[in-house]
């Protein structure tokens, strides 16, 4: 009934998973906001375990690190989490031609207690229109 989403901060001993609640009322420039001010306070060690509670869902970036496709693990009791691979310029076939084109793996690992394989498949099929199509999120 919520949507708690997680972000994976790497700090110094380790690794923080601050939580921005109801991301599905927020709007892009309010969960922007309220992401950066969390992953500020895990960087600087005043995050607080309520901070870190309740999240239903989670995203951790390795791209950042060079990586291209990894197998993020689940911070249970959450149901699922999408895990970013880095952002490179491949060869792409475009209308017949080749061309290079901006790529990056996605990948989800999810509780199939919680949400079967089609659904989450869908789900990382919405996230890639919404990545090929960014000024769709700024629409009502």
């Amino acid at each position: 009934s919520r949507v708690n989403v997680g972000i994976a901060v790497a700090v110094p001993n380790g690794l923080l998973v601050p939580v921005v609640r109801d991301v599905d009322r927020l709007s892009l420039e309010q969960i922007s906001t309220e992401s950066k001010r969390l992953i500020a306070k895990a960087k600087d060690g005043t995050i607080s375990g309520d901070d870190m509670a309740g999240g239903t869902f989670s995203l951790t970036n390795l791209g950042m690190v060079g990586i291209d496709a990894f197998t993020p693990l689940i911070n249970m009791p959450q149901s699922a989490i999408l895990g970013v691979g880095r952002t490179v310029e491949k060869p792409a076939v475009v209308d017949g031609q080749i061309v290079i084109r901006a790529k990056a793996v996605l990948s989800i690992t999810h509780d199939h207690r919680v949400i079967d394989g089609y659904p989450a498949a869908l789900f990382l099929q919405s996230m890639t229109y919404y990545i090929e199509n960014p000024c769709l999120l700024l629409l009502d």
